[in-house]
């Protein structure tokens, strides 16, 4: 048997639907976000990130830099193992105490990553109500999905935000039932939010329990940083709050919050938590910085949210096609898979801008797209760049472009990206 010939098999067939990933070779530079240099072989250059996930640029914060070093000096750069097995390293523990309180919740415990607590934290939950019903949300992240079917218990799926036909789906179940509505706060594709208030309403209504992540929230929204649920005054209706250290923080590791009772039933039976090395003291020490930081400190969230305002209409203005979005995210369409790979490789060759083209099975066919993330060192002059090379980009590819309605300014604006792209 050809064991590789199975293998280049499938290979060949993500090169043939247009959705193999290619990985660009970045070098981020402390300092001098979003700048980091492109290493293609022996050669490279400069390059400008417009998709990174740190949204606030705290990775590179000297406050949260100066904690993993000092931290890794005097403690060594690993955990030794699992809590289990090696303990646990004291930094981890503040770092636990610092998510609770910042949730108002009783207890955290910390993952190695938002996708290994929501598979671990999911299926563990699911697992342990009796004869529980899993109501999910369709356009939950792949995570989710993972944990829901390891879980091996019941689900259904209900419309994205459609709170008509999750009722439906809970009056169904009957109310003795034991019921686990999962679903996020920020849908990081199309940038909008689930209506949470009414959600927590419903799970009053028929008796079910609250799962929701907020990994694209935390760092960003409410006073001291701990999402859309600190933001709209719900954190105390939802039963679990999920979240990462590794968007708005900057950091790395994924973690749960919810009652005591929760958090250690998790704890005691989750594979994922149980069998899996500790984060390191440097990692811990780096992320309770971070959300020290943003606890106190607005400065970030204000800037974000200007330059993220900015970038969407600066690029409606060039008439490019922005999908709707109430968030940070900034979607464009592109509609092809093919296409839309074409339009990253240009800008990266030619504008030294990277974007990655995010294709099926990451959004459903026909709607692949550029996912642009503006953070608060994305000047001014970055976005009219950005407009600039983008219109270069649809024109060259044929692109489909928007007709809105402009202001004067807006216009002028449009005239001047158009001319410096060469339209």
């Amino acid at each position: 048997m050809n064991y590789d010939a199975f293998f280049e098999s499938a290979v060949q067939a993500l090169q043939d639907e247009k959705r193999y990933r290619v990985f660009a070779e970045l070098e981020r530079m402390a300092g001098r976000f979003p700048t980091a240099l492109w290493h293609r072989g022996s050669d490279s250059r400069e390059i400008t990130v417009w998709c990174s996930n740190d949204y606030l640029g705290m990775g590179q914060h000297p406050k949260v830099i100066d904690a993993m070093a000092s931290t890794a000096q005097r403690m060594g750069a690993g955990a030794g193992g699992t809590r289990n097995i090696s303990g646990t390293n004291h930094p981890l523990v503040q770092l636990e105490n610092e998510l609770a309180d910042l949730h108002g919740k009783e207890a955290a415990l910390i993952f190695t990553s938002g996708y290994v607590s929501n598979e671990a934290a999911i299926s563990t939950i699911a697992k342990l109500l009796p004869n529980c019903l899993i109501l999910s949300d369709a356009l939950n992240h792949a995570s989710m999905i993972h944990g829901i079917r390891s879980s091996g218990v019941s689900k259904q799926v209900w419309r994205h935000n459609d709170l008509a036909h999750l009722e439906e789906l809970l009056k169904a179940a009957g109310r003795e039932r034991a019921k686990l509505i999962v679903f996020e706060s920020v849908y990081s594709m199309d940038g909008d939010i689930a209506p949470i208030e009414k959600i927590a309403d419903l799970a009053d209504k028929y008796n079910a329990f609250t799962y929701i992540d907020e990994v694209h929230a935390v760092g960003m929204y409410g006073p001291r940083g701990a999402g859309i649920c600190e933001r709209d005054g719900v954190m105390d209706r939802i039963d679990v709050i999920e979240g990462t250290l590794a968007k708005g923080f900057g950091v790395m590791g994924g973690y749960i919050t919810g009652k005591k009772s929760l958090v250690d039933a998790v704890r005691s039976y989750a594979p994922g938590f149980i069998f899996t090395t500790a984060l390191p003291p440097g990692l811990c020490a780096a992320a309770t910085a971070s959300i020290r930081h943003l606890k106190e400190s607005q400065v970030e969230r204000d800037a974000h949210q200007r330059q993220a305002a900015r970038t969407k209409a600066v690029l409606t203005a060039a008439g490019l096609p922005v999908m709707p979005s109430e968030t940070h995210i900034v979607p464009v369409l592109v509609g092809n898979p093919d296409l839309c790979k074409k339009a990253t490789d240009i800008l990266l060759e030619k504008h030294n801008i990277y974007i990655q083209p995010i294709n099926y099975p990451t959004v459903p066919r026909g709607t692949e797209r550029l996912r642009i993330t503006p953070t608060p060192f994305h000047n001014d002059e970055l976005i009219v760049q950005l407009a600039t090379a983008l219109v270069d980009v649809w024109q060259t590819l044929g692109l489909t472009f928007e007709t809105p309605t402009l202001m004067d300014d807006d216009m002028v604006l449009r005239q001047q990206i158009f001319r410096a792209a060469g339209g």
